[in-house]
């Protein structure tokens, strides 16, 4: 429990450097909770897209080549309208809005989660994040 909580801290200071221009802290905390609000949100989240027909999408941010861009309509498809509107509500902008921040900010975030070209345990995620931060 205690890793899981020093992952969920550093994930939000990373994302929140990683996206500073597309809404800092808040989209941060979102991001987070989509990530690492269960300990395991990181593979589920890459599995919904897998399953969603993204799977190429998936491996290019999770490989180590450039990143595939991902579409703000994707991002709907994906997570679905209720994902959506309640990010869109936390971060106090449109769905349309909220859907373009994620689309523009989970590929770079999963990239810089997984630069061995796997997805880590929660051990491994906490160290690297660590690494990150230095």
């Amino acid at each position: 429990m205690f890793l899981f909580r020093i992952a969920r801290w550093l994930i939000r200071k990373i994302a929140g450097r990683a996206i500073k221009g597309l809404g800092g802290e808040k989209l941060a905390g979102v991001v987070t909770s989509l990530l690492v609000a269960r300990g395991t949100e990181l593979t589920a989240l890459l599995e919904k897209f897998n399953k969603g027909g993204l799977g190429e999408l998936v491996q290019s941010w999770v490989g180590k080549g450039a990143n595939k861009k991902l579409s703000a309509e994707q991002v709907k498809t994906v997570l679905g309208a209720d994902t959506i509107s309640g990010v869109a509500s936390q971060l106090g902008t449109s769905e349309e809005v909220a859907a373009s921040r994620l689309a523009g900010v989970l590929p770079q975030l999963v990239n810089k989660l997984t630069p061995e070209g796997e997805v880590p345990d929660q051990d491994t995620l906490a160290n690297r994040l660590a690494e990150l931060l230095k």
